[in-house]
């Protein structure tokens, strides 16, 4: 039993080897396979027609996950640690949908959350490069998050105030029915999306509104210059850090011999 999960071990969580490169590309046309399915139900035609077959198969790929996670489970060497890790978290979501559709109709739609375990095709044809871009902009954006969320505090409170001040301005009678409803207004004007379900029709209202739309175009800029500010930052100090050359991993501490996660030597 033990020489079978360590078989089992090495081809579902190893890639390394042939049968678990073969296990994974087999799992991603599969992945591909039951969101092109959910796709295709959803258009009444097809549905009509072969709502048999679809849902069929819906359960066939959701069995199949459903197996493929369980022996996920038991073949790790630390099950807790896959389970409660972002791929594990992510193979479970992919599932669920399927189940809570039992309960809730249209929710097995949701089955399209598959395709976030795609994210494995970096892993399995080692795109590391793509993976530190990646975590160039998530670490840029958590340097930002102090900036960003004074920033969010302060358009708050303006779209309150402006909202308020719209409820004054045009009242019921032009559609700001209440204070919500303005500040939504407000919002929709001041991200320069303008749905135009709601409008002002007095000349006070109009003019503020002016003035709205084009501050928008500056308050959407700042963010943008925030963000992109700290990945300007982060990128210039990695390139003066040393790489791996084969998977591309930054290098810790400088003076390393070996990279720490492919053992490769550096040159």
């Amino acid at each position: 039993m033990n020489s079978l999960r360590s078989r089992l071990n090495a081809i579902i969580f190893d890639t390394d080897t042939h049968a678990g490169r073969i296990f994974d590309i087999a799992l991603l046309w599969a992945i591909l396979i039951s969101i092109l399915v959910v796709i295709l139900e959803s258009l009444r035609p097809l549905r009509e027609s072969y709502g048999e077959w679809f849902l069929f198969a819906e359960w066939l790929f959701t069995a199949i996950f459903t197996l493929e996670y369980v022996v996920r489970i038991w073949v790790a060497k630390n099950s807790r640690n896959y389970i409660f890790s972002a791929l594990g978290l992510i193979d479970l979501l992919a599932i669920l949908p399927a189940y809570v559709g039992l309960l809730f109709v249209s929710s097995h739609y949701l089955l399209v959350v598959r395709a976030m375990r795609l994210l494995r095709v970096f892993r399995i044809f080692k795109l590391n490069r793509f993976v530190n871009h990646g975590n160039i902009i998530l670490l840029s954006l958590r340097r930002s998050m102090t900036k960003i969320s004074v920033f969010m505090f302060t358009i708050l409170n303006i779209v309150l105030i402006i909202g308020t001040l719209m409820y004054v301005i045009e009242g019921e009678a032009n559609g700001f029915d209440n204070i919500p409803r303005s500040i939504y207004w407000a919002i929709v004007t001041i991200t320069t999306v303008g749905y135009g379900d709601i409008a002002p029709q007095t000349p006070l209202g109009q003019f503020i509104s002016s003035i709205i739309m084009i501050v928008g175009y500056a308050i959407i800029a700042v963010p943008t210059g925030i963000i992109t500010a700290e990945f300007t930052k982060e990128h210039t100090q990695r390139q003066y850090a040393r790489y791996c050359s084969q998977c591309n991993a930054a290098i810790s501490p400088a003076d390393a011999s070996f990279c720490p996660y492919c053992g490769a030597a550096i040159k």
